[in-house]
């Protein structure tokens, strides 16, 4: 189980997607009912995304269950920080004289900001024309909520089935009367899988995003899955039929959003398997692999699979979130933290699976002491990133029950940050905040793997803190570092902080980073000058992203 707080991964499914056969009956019905809708109309399904790279899984699904409306349905993907009066004109490019247009929003933690900006815009520009709104942001906490107000209706929860049926509504009647309709959802065997939707052009350069299941069984209180009763997968043999398909269209690199991969090990055999079988028979050509999986859950049988990926083509989210039982208890997270610690350092041992484990700093009860403990208790089995992230109370989240007796405050904007907690002051978090940043750049990057064990010596997250609080006060930013940069900021750290020679930095520094010396003067000449080794290596694998690559050839 991956409980992701970030919201990331949970939010990643879109106008969040169920389905269900929506009209049974004769066939004379079902023409009458097509004859209804045929309307003169078009629907778009849009979001803004984080990146170009990421494809809207949750938008696929939507249109591909839109039955006899799909014809006249459509994709219009954005991607953040772009102008709103463009994207406002992108939209309303699809109207058609004489017809309607209905307008469908995928709303997540990271684009409500903009695409509240979005609809306020359009609906004064075009208030003729129906806005939608769907989403794991807009499903809790929805009479607050200012682009609530400006949306003409709004499905909360599963919207595969409830997404299309509104729409029919909307067409034929009778009006719908209520604003906000709980989504319906679905038997996962009535969905129209969606992968035949990825377009070439996706499949060519974005990241393919996929699920064998939905849903987690575990209540960790930080995450939307909380929320869920349980986990719900696909049919394994028809799922995997449409990974075949994708494979041979040119498909290298599949993204898993199911939290918890490893719960049903038969069915996670299976599809470890048919990756095998293309890395056996395309060793020029590998796949890359990414699951999310529970940590303390890895039994023998499972274990034989992964040992038989090759370096670059598998990796393993896992969520410890905290090694203190006492938090652990209070937030509901299940775990056995000697097991999992285990399970983690069998696959940095036996495998070549590159491991991305999270932690989380802010949880109620875990105090800077007792969450430095858990950071050097994981960096000491030594997987390739260890994710430091910071509470963020998602909306409809019970983390909230926690509020009053430990003081937790929340930035009122999203990501909904935690600034402050009775244990941890403001001052305080916003280091830990300023830590997980440079850390990110430091040591998850993959660019200094040969500086980092210098830097961290045998008290990893005190002697962090001090690189972070030093850059910091050098610099006063956390963003907008330059690679140069940052890598003399490092090596004069360990000269003025640890007291290194500039020839013993440069002998760690040069292992890792070349720099551009040609335009340094003094001291910064005279320790970048000394490192012109390159900095990148070529891939292991074409299929292998870049960071885990750096990381791989490390």
């Amino acid at each position: 189980m991956k409980c992701k707080n970030a919201g990331i991964n949970v939010q990643k499914r879109g106008l969040t997607t169920s389905g269900v056969v929506l009209f049974r009956g004769s066939v004379q019905w079902r023409f009458a009912c097509f004859c209804r809708t045929s309307i003169l109309m078009t629907i778009l399904l849009s979001t803004l995304n984080a990146r170009y790279a990421h494809a809207s899984l949750g938008l696929r699904y939507l249109l591909a269950n839109m039955g006899d409306l799909q014809p006249q349905t459509q994709l219009q993907e954005f991607v953040t920080g772009a102008k709103t009066t463009d994207l406002v004109e992108k939209l309303l490019s699809w109207q058609k004289p004489g017809e309607k247009l209905i307008v469908g929003f995928g709303v997540y933690i990271w684009n409500v900001e903009e695409t509240t900006k979005l609809v306020a815009l359009l609906k004064r520009i075009a208030p003729e024309v129906i806005v939608i709104l769907g989403g794991p942001e807009v499903s809790h906490e929805t009479q607050e909520q200012e682009i609530v107000k400006l949306a003409d209706y709004l499905i909360t929860g599963w919207g595969d089935v409830s997404f299309p049926a509104l729409c029919r509504q909307i067409l034929s009647g009778p009006q719908p009367l209520m604003k906000i309709h709980a989504g319906v959802q679905a038997a996962m065997s009535d969905l129209t899988l969606p992968y035949d939707l990825y377009t070439d052009d996706d499949i060519k350069n974005r990241t393919l995003y996929v699920e064998a299941s939905r849903g987690c069984p575990f209540k960790c209180e930080f995450c939307l899955s909380a929320l869920d009763k349980t986990a719900w997968p696909f049919e394994i043999e028809p799922f995997l039929a449409e990974m075949e398909k994708l494979h041979a269209r040119g498909a290298r690199l599949f993204k898993f959003v199911d939290r918890t991969f490893n719960l049903n090990i038969k069915t996670s055999l299976k599809i470890m398997q048919f990756f095998l079988d293309k890395l056996e028979a395309n060793p020029l050509d590998p796949v890359f692999a990414h699951f999310e999986v529970v940590p303390d859950h890895l039994p023998d049988a499972l274990k034989e699979g992964i040992k038989k990926f090759p370096p670059g083509t598998l990796q393993f989210e896992i969520g410890i979130q905290s090694f203190n039982p006492e938090v652990q208890a209070r937030i509901s997270r299940k775990q056995n933290n000697e097991k999992a610690a285990e399970n983690i350092r069998w696959l940095c041992e036996h495998s070549t699976a590159h491991l991305h484990v999270d932690l989380i700093a802010g949880l109620p009860g875990e105090t800077v002491e007792s969450f430095a403990l858990g950071f050097n208790r994981l960096y000491a089995l030594q997987p390739h990133e260890i994710q430091f992230g910071i509470l963020k109370r998602l909306r409809g989240t019970p983390i909230i029950r926690h509020t009053a007796e430990y003081g937790l405050v929340f930035d009122p904007y999203p990501p909904y940050t935690i600034l402050a907690n009775k244990d941890v002051p403001f001052e305080q978090m916003q280091k830990l905040i300023r830590f997980a940043r440079y850390w990110d750049l430091v040591a998850n990057s993959g660019r200094f793997t040969h500086t980092l064990p210098v830097i961290l010596a045998d008290l990893p997250f005190e002697n962090f803190m001090a690189l972070s609080d030093w850059i910091y006060a050098k610099t006063d930013a956390t963003h907008r570092i330059a690679l140069d940069r940052l890598a003399n900021l490092v090596s004069k750290w360990l000269q003025e902080v640890r007291g290194m020679s500039a020839e013993q930095v440069a002998a760690v520094v040069s292992r890792d980073y070349a720099g551009d010396a040609k335009h340094k003067q003094g001291a910064e000449k005279a320790t970048l000058a000394a490192m012109q080794k390159t900095t990148e290596t070529k891939a292991a694998t074409k299929s292998t992203p870049q960071r885990q690559a750096r990381h791989l050839a490390a």
